[in-house]
């Protein structure tokens, strides 16, 4: 699916909401993503059935109970894109206001690190020489492969994973590229395994432990500023 095909979903505000809200990666039953749509659930639905036979939405059934998520990462970073050109008023989800420092300071991206923490430590790793950019793609270095080594992520099986490797995605809230692909979720996993970062409870957006603080800070030479 490409960006023209998903950007005619987003032209409807309830999908547009639903859509954003579903960036986390996590799957959501019909009555929750009505709620944040402002909707009927049975509005909902039609909403969502289409998503799906677009293949934008995957669908998860325990019982009578139905859940949505992203088909995939790929659906995840064309919305990313098209939030950095589109009025944020109209597309940003119910649970997440757009004023939210804690939001633009860190967040999830589907399933990778994004906002100010994530785009900070992408280009602390280029600066450090640890990759290199290639249009949309990042290639690691063999100081970056010791440094991932060190830092615990196994950089050969996670190339192993039937999945783009280390690719750029562009940051909505900092017009900015962030690391994303499998080389991204490993990152994001190891930060949250040290307690170095945290999940917001019923949110996309991550805050730093004042331990993370000071590794983050001397690992990669960024000043974390977190309100």
């Amino acid at each position: 699916m490409n960006v023209s095909e998903v950007a005619l979903f987003i032209r409807s505000k309830s999908r547009a909401q639903i859509l954003t809200y579903l960036l986390d990666g996590k799957a959501y039953p019909t009555s929750e993503l009505a709620h944040v749509a402002k909707i009927k659930p049975k509005t909902a639905t039609y909403h969502l059935s289409k998503m799906k036979e677009e293949g934008i939405l995957s669908i998860e059934k325990h019982g009578k109970h139905s859940y949505y998520r992203l088909s995939n990462s790929e659906i995840s970073q064309i919305l990313e894109s098209l939030l950095v050109i589109t009025p944020q008023e109209k597309i940003m989800p119910f649970r997440q206001p757009s004023q939210s420092s804690e939001f633009g300071c860190a967040r999830t991206c589907y399933d990778h690190l994004a906002g100010k923490l994530g785009v900070a430590i992408t280009n602390s790793l280029l600066d450090k020489g640890y990759l290199i950019k290639n249009e949309m793609h990042f290639h690691i270095t063999k100081t970056g492969q010791s440094f991932f080594t060190k830092f615990g992520i196994n950089v050969n099986e996670i190339k192993q994973k039937k999945r783009i490797f280390a690719k750029a995605c562009l940051d909505w809230t900092e017009r900015e590229h962030h690391l994303a692909g499998s080389l991204g979720n490993a990152l994001l996993e190891k930060l949250l395994q040290l307690n170095w970062i945290q999940r917001v409870s019923r949110s996309r957006a991550i805050k730093v432990t004042p331990n993370g603080k000071k590794e983050l800070e001397q690992i990669f030479s960024i000043d974390i500023t977190q309100n």
